[in-house]
């Protein structure tokens, strides 16, 4: 073979072997900026536009996204419908899911078929929460839909949009199979309550990762219709509108710990994807002195999660629900990291605190059943990206999630440690 034909050979065996790696994004060229809710349209449009410039950092990044999202692609879709027995009240369309720190006190018996009255160890997650109820369904439903989208915007493949819109369609749309927009039997304890405001939480933590995937899907994904995006956003407003008017969501609100953060998250994320730009900002808003002023302190912890058997897992939590909330914020005019209260409380002062054992620095000084440094990663990318020199300089130091750093990719934290709850 000459030298020409075997080049020709070898270019278009290089030509397919990227293609397989880093699919061509032409699909839908040019990319459009999505209105999501938490994550910067623009920044994903700009990321688009690296990526199809051949971005070497970032083409290794999304190798990690598409692993994710290939993954997902022979597993679903999930529905409600699904669980052994259905939720109390016998509709088989309410989401059911189960206190995760309680527990039997004494044997299963037939007389005494759950083992009641059921007792709290906190932070000891009971594994009978993840059978037969709906909550590791919906949490694959919600990290599926995300990272789905994603890779679909990224690439253009349509096959990421269009498993993307099955499992939507599936578990919030098609009436054979579609959820109730309410979460009345949230994390119920057996033989004591039939669900709890509490239970609220099973969406505040990653739903506003779906109003971002419906958001990525709007742009002009295959196989997500017009008919679907006008019946999601109907459920969203009914489920909206669940949150600010039921006896539940009056309660979870009203909460002094990451319950009333992530509350406020998710509401002003729905609000905000829904049309409802003054409720958006007004919650934002009231999580300056709501939130912010009474649960940091001075030097940055924050004592109601420090009280906990988990305190760094807590403690990373609720700042994942203030970053997105802050996130939020600068898409309705609300700058929240710039909050000091009257003490000096901030956003920036809280994940300060936790520098030093995000990085390795010093040992966590606080109970922590099973500490994983990595969980502080997102959070500190967030203030870093705001401003935070501190963060700046912590990033080289953190430790990567399992599954690879998304950052760059998905710019908005994620709980990234699997306790629940």
């Amino acid at each position: 073979m000459s030298a020409r034909p075997r080049l020709a050979v070898l270019l278009a065996a290089a030509a397919t072997l990227a293609a397989v790696v880093v699919p061509s994004a032409s699909a839908h060229t040019p990319p459009k900026a999505p209105r999501t809710a938490v994550l910067d349209g623009t920044r994903l449009q700009q990321t688009r536009l690296r990526l199809d410039r051949g971005d070497p950092r970032l083409r290794r990044t999304l190798e990690d996204l598409t692993a994710r999202a290939d993954n997902w692609l022979n597993q679903g879709p999930w529905t409600v419908v699904d669980k052994p027995k259905p939720a109390p009240g016998g509709d088989v369309h309410d989401y059911l899911s189960q206190a995760p720190y309680w527990w039997p006190s004494q044997p299963k018996s037939a007389d005494n078929p759950w083992g009641c009255p059921y007792v709290q160890r906190d932070g000891q997650r009971n594994p009978e929460v993840d059978t037969g109820t709906d909550r590791q369904d919906v949490e694959k439903v919600f990290d599926s839909a995300y990272d789905l989208s994603l890779a679909w915007y990224y690439t253009g493949r349509k096959q990421y949009a269009e498993k993307a819109a099955t499992v939507l369609r599936t578990w919030f749309l098609a009436p054979a199979t579609r959820m109730n927009p309410h979460l009345n039997h949230g994390q119920f304890i057996p033989c004591k309550y039939d669900g709890r405001a509490i239970g609220i939480i099973d969406f505040s933590q990653s739903y506003t990762s779906v109003l971002d995937a419906l958001a990525i899907l709007d742009t002009g994904a295959p196989g997500w219709s017009r008919a679907d995006r006008t019946a999601m956003r109907a459920w969203n407003v009914d489920y909206r509108d669940w949150l600010v008017n039921s006896a539940f969501g009056a309660e979870e609100g009203a909460a002094k710990n990451n319950h009333g953060t992530f509350y406020d998250m998710q509401l002003a994320a729905l609000a905000y994807a829904t049309g409802d730009t003054d409720l958006a900002r007004r919650t934002v808003l009231g999580a300056r002195a709501g939130r912010i002023a009474p649960q940091i302190a001075a030097d940055g912890s924050q004592p109601q999660e420090l009280t906990r058997t988990r305190s760094w897992h807590y403690s990373t939590f609720d700042l994942v629900a203030y970053t997105r909330l802050a996130a939020i914020g600068r898409h309705v005019g609300v700058d929240l990291w710039a909050y000091e209260g009257p003490d000096g409380q901030s956003l920036f002062k809280a994940v300060d605190y936790l520098l030093p054992a995000a990085t390795g620095a010093a040992p966590w000084p606080h109970p922590e059943l099973e500490f994983h440094r990595f969980a502080a990663s997102d959070v500190v990318h967030a203030a870093a990206d705001a401003g935070d020199r501190a963060a700046r300089a912590a990033v080289p130091k953190l430790e990567a999630p399992p599954g690879g750093d998304l950052w760059a990719l998905r710019p908005a934290a994620e709980q990234l440690d699997s306790i629940a709850g």
